[in-house]
């Protein structure tokens, strides 16, 4: 058993966990407002309706789409169902390989995305960038990036969009 004592947060460190346990919380839960108030969905289905809209013909593997969501295959294939019966998105065997299902956004899916996506944008900006200052906006992208790869590897676009 060590004995070793913790590192403890100095108090700067704390402030700074403090505010941005905050922000984690309330920023997601903001959007996820928005979304639901304005367009009926939650910010977890736009993004995946979203992810599959910037997509090269607007179609992904539901693995790929998972990790772009950053969610378990399960929790999208509940979401993929609920998209599918309001006609947003359908399913299908890949057919370079029938172990894998496609992610399809339809038409309807499309034209929801481009309704709801103006609404999505100018809440972001009234959020996030109308607070900061344009070098802020740097600074906030490469403390995302740094901590971001602290956590691991993940997918910052979905397959077939450039980053």
């Amino acid at each position: 058993m060590s004995t070793d004592e913790p590192r403890w947060l100095d108090a700067e460190e704390q402030e700074t966990w403090l505010a941005l346990a905050a922000l984690l919380v309330r920023f997601p839960a903001a959007l996820d407002a928005q979304l639901q108030r304005d367009a009926g969905l939650s910010h977890f289905e736009y993004q995946v309706l979203a992810g599959l809209s910037m997509t090269t013909g607007r179609t992904l593997r539901m693995s790929d789409l998972a990790e772009f969501a950053a969610c378990s295959l399960s929790r999208l294939s509940h979401t993929a169902k609920r998209l599918e019966g309001k006609g947003w998105l359908r399913r299908t065997p890949d057919p370079e390989d029938g172990r894998y299902t496609l992610a399809v956004l339809t038409e309807e899916g499309w034209e929801k995305v481009r309704a709801t996506a103006p609404g999505h944008v100018a809440e972001v900006h009234r959020l996030l960038f109308d607070p900061l200052t344009r070098a802020q906006y740097g600074q906030l992208k490469s403390i995302s990036r740094r901590v971001n790869d602290a956590i691991g590897p993940g997918r910052a676009c979905p397959p077939g969009h450039g980053a």
